[in-house]
């Protein structure tokens, strides 16, 4: 799709896409490395205690906080363009 912002609304554009792809990318690392190391960590709870309740229930809370933050980091991003975050 072509860019027809000129000027200031451009920059503003560019600046606030640039920013929010950033932001985007930083909250999907943290909320992968959370949802990793719960993953991790529920494997660990689960073989070293033999009892699956703890560890997956640790894994299933990590999921989460690692897809919610994959969708706000993706809101970020599509509102920092200008789209609809929804």
């Amino acid at each position: 799709m072509p860019d027809n912002n000129k000027g200031v609304t451009g920059a503003v554009t560019s600046v606030t896409g640039t920013l929010g792809t950033a932001v985007g990318g930083i909250s999907r690392t943290a909320g992968g490395l959370v949802g990793t190391a719960g993953r991790g960590l529920g494997n660990t709870i689960n073989n070293t205690t033999g009892t699956k309740t703890v560890g997956d229930g640790l894994q299933g809370l990590t999921d989460g906080v690692e897809g919610g933050v994959a969708n706000l980091a993706k809101g970020v991003e599509d509102g920092s363009k200008g789209k609809k975050p929804w």
